[in-house]
């Protein structure tokens, strides 16, 4: 197959001998289109107040202003609202590294009554939005009392159709014979589970982990309703809050910005090898 994708590369440079030179051109573009707000994002974080209400756009801060940092910190409670950001993300990432698979690995090596019927019944919960929930949600947290508490911030996401689907055809991946003979050799499942299982779907895992981890820190609008209290406020809140209160100190808020995207950065480098074979193996297109 390799020889033939190379051969048909072959003809369509000959057919088209600056296809190639066009391709990287528009790739580079792309890249630049795409990269172009991160990058004013980082000079205008560490530009002084002048340069940043000056009505310019200034790309390269005349003095790199680190005192920023703390002047954010001292600004607003950016270090609680960066903790609870990750430890609600955290938390939720966690719960579903935990039951995700186990829930994904039942649909997909057992039979059990009624198992197409209920996995079609949990996927068309994908169908329904936040906003239908969200209500019922807010009145019921409100009558037992977590509004404005971390159980009621992660626990309205500590399972989604989403996860039990991407480990369901993760796991249907692995050959059934190999369950079989780890069975015939008196394994229980758990031990399948723990020493077969889940070591083969480590890329799906770190898939997983990060698509969860990334959606949670990004989350705005639970955490907005939910919360009523400053300690309680997650960073996306936190930002929104301090934009409308401090409007005119862009760069500061592009440092609060810089802070809710660093961490999620790291993680996406740290877990990059595992992200094309993980999407790869759950058939995801």
């Amino acid at each position: 197959m390799s020889t033939t994708s190379a051969q048909a590369r072959h003809r369509s440079e000959q057919l088209f001998p600056g296809a190639r030179v066009v391709s990287l051109v528009l790739v580079w573009i792309a890249a630049l289109i795409a990269i172009a707000p991160l990058v004013y994002m980082v000079s205008l974080a560490f530009q002084s107040d002048a340069e940043a209400t000056g009505g310019k756009a200034v790309l390269i801060p005349s003095s790199w202003q680190w005192v920023n940092i703390t002047r954010l910190f001292e600004a607003a409670p950016f270090g609680r609202f960066f903790l609870n950001s990750v430890l609600v993300a955290g938390l939720i990432t966690l719960s579903h590294l935990i039951f995700a698979p186990l829930v994904g690995y039942a649909f997909a090596k057992f039979e059990f009554p009624g198992k197409n019927a209920v996995f079609v019944l949990i996927l068309s919960t994908m169908m329904i939005p936040f906003f239908v929930r969200m209500i019922p949600l807010y009145v019921k947290f409100s009558q037992i009392g977590w509004l404005d508490t971390y159980q009621g911030l992660v626990t309205p996401f500590l399972m989604s159709a989403f996860s039990i689907f991407l480990m369901r055809q993760s796991m249907a991946g692995i050959p059934d014979s190999l369950v079989e003979a780890a069975r015939v050799d008196g394994a229980g499942e758990l031990r399948i589970y723990r020493s077969i299982v889940l070591p083969q779907n480590k890329p799906a895992l770190t898939v997983l982990g990060l698509f969860t981890f990334v959606f949670q820190m990004n989350e705005f609008l639970w955490p907005l309703i939910a919360t009523q209290s400053e300690a309680m406020r997650t960073l996306t809140i936190g930002l929104s809050s301090f934009n409308r209160e401090s409007f005119t100190l862009w760069n500061l808020t592009a440092m609060g910005s810089l802070m809710l995207f660093v961490p999620v950065c790291a993680l996406f480098v740290a877990t990059q090898r595992y992200i094309v074979t993980g999407i790869t193996m759950t058939g995801i297109k």
